[in-house]
């Protein structure tokens, strides 16, 4: 998408936008704000943009997934970047350059998004009907929200650490319009309830999935998919289970594939939401992409990330699982060792492959998990993880595999761990569920749940700017 020029009010982007006192213009942002919101098309093409620096290494392209992954205990980080190493082995500093930028770019969406949802109902356009103007802004709306729930996810305490009361992120509603403030951080639970308020508003103009690649875009069905996952992540399993309900029930929509072969470059009923890439538009930059990660030198990538010990033990309770045989394999990674490696991101001389925001085996978990914890050992949770099992290999649940509640919904985050493994959830799914990040080596006492260490500090750039900012504990 970045081909696309992105054009904001006034053709400023705020760098750290929440508490930053320096303005960067970008050259490709030098559309003026009138020209940016004067008609229809000029609206959806600035719309196009904020998807476009979604697309970035920073927000979707992979870099916070895969810190996400290598945090808790799926993947190894045996790359050679200092600032990831530092993440890594729970040892980051506020100064940490990476970190810095992930914020700064994570704003930058923001404030592009709010630039659309401010301006566009302002406009005279004929073209710009109700409908249309509806959708541009929920549209605008869904890519606000989901960017403040991956801005969360790094810098915050999840949600069961005192109930939402610890400090969250500065929650961003207005565009830069020239006047510097100062925004203190919300309350995680404060945080949670803006997510949802703009998720379930654009929910209801969005468009349905229409086309393969309307899965890139904003859809019912993608607003559904977020908000089941801000509730199973609260812990309110009633709402987790009706709005995974809404992908679940729509089986002409959403469905399991029969095999793996979506993992590449185009959408399908397995994808929920996705970021589409190309070979011309994607979000890599000289620091990689998603297979740059997970794919050795010999491949074209750096082999910065191996299956860690933990998962690969797991899927050896049952070492048929195709995502074990079919989906990994030994390669020589960054660090000069053979290591098992996923195959789920298969491009990294291209980096065409999808970033896979939501899958319909990520709802189908979501929907048996919360059905677990409010009915116990139950037959639709078992028929959807049994779908999933089916698809690889694996042989089906019945109603006395297991004797307790307490081991169903153990077993099914587990399965959900080994489904989604390397798409950058284990690390909340962890937390949410009050358990530690990692259990064996050196940083097995700092990545135990409500420790310090298991969020990232806030930049220092950013402390150093904005007299309301407070560090998070211990950095």
């Amino acid at each position: 998408m970045k081909n696309i020029k992105i054009a904001i009010l006034s053709a400023l982007v705020l760098i750290g936008s929440s508490c930053s006192n320096r303005l960067e213009l970008l050259p490709e942002q030098s559309l003026a704000g009138s020209q940016a919101f004067s008609s229809a098309a000029n609206a959806e093409s600035t719309l196009r943009g904020v998807y476009s620096q979604t697309q970035l290494l920073e927000v979707f392209g992979s870099g916070p997934q895969i810190i996400f992954d290598y945090q808790a205990d799926n993947t190894d980080f045996v790359g050679s970047f200092p600032t990831l190493q530092e993440i890594n082995n729970y040892v980051t500093t506020s100064p940490n350059a990476t970190i810095q930028v992930y914020w700064q770019v994570h704003y930058r969406v923001i404030n592009a998004a709010n630039s659309v949802i401010e301006n566009v109902p302002r406009m005279t356009d004929p073209a710009l009907t109700p409908d249309i103007s509806k959708r541009l802004v929920a549209e605008a709306k869904f890519l606000r929200a989901i960017t403040h729930f991956n801005l969360l996810h790094m810098f915050a305490q999840p949600f069961q650490v005192q109930s939402g009361a610890t400090p969250g992120v500065p929650l961003i509603l207005k565009s830069f319009t020239g006047e510097i403030e100062y925004p203190a951080r919300a309350t995680v639970s404060a945080c949670y309830e803006q997510i949802r308020k703009d998720l379930n508003e654009a929910l209801t103009d969005l468009p349905a999935v229409s086309t393969p690649a309307s899965r890139g875009r904003a859809t019912k069905g993608a607003a559904a998919g977020y908000l089941s996952r801000l509730h199973l992540y609260k812990g309110e399993y009633q709402q987790a289970a009706d709005f995974a309900n809404q992908i679940v029930s729509a089986t002409s929509t959403y469905s399991l594939a029969t095999n793996y072969s979506f993992y590449g470059a185009t959408p399908t009923a397995e994808h929920v939401f996705v970021i589409v890439n190309s070979a011309t538009d994607n979000g890599r930059t000289g620091s990689g992409g998603w297979a740059s990660y997970h794919r050795p030198a010999s491949n074209n990538g750096r082999g910065d990330c191996a299956m860690a010990a933990s998962l690969e033990s797991s899927f050896k309770l049952e070492e048929t699982d195709k995502r074990f045989v079919d989906l990994s394999t030994f390669v020589t990674a960054a660090d000069g060792q053979r290591k098992r490696m996923t195959l789920k991101f298969p491009d990294a001389a291209n980096n065409t492959d999808l970033s896979p925001l939501v899958r319909t085996s990520e709802i189908y978990l979501t929907r048996a998990e919360a059905l677990a914890e409010l009915n116990g050992i139950n037959n639709e949770s078992l028929n959807l993880v049994n779908g999933i099992r089916t698809r690889a290999g694996l042989p089906a649940w019945t109603s006395t595999t297991f004797t307790t509640k307490a081991a169903f919904v153990n077993a099914i985050l587990e399965e959900r761990r080994k489904e989604l493994c390397f798409e950058g959830h284990r690390r909340m799914d962890l937390l949410r569920r009050g358990l530690p990040l990692r259990t064996t080596g050196p940083t097995a006492t700092l990545a135990v749940y409500g420790s310090p260490k298991t969020v990232l500090p806030l930049p220092q750039r950013e402390i150093d700017l904005n007299k309301n900012l407070v560090q998070n504990q211990s950095y």
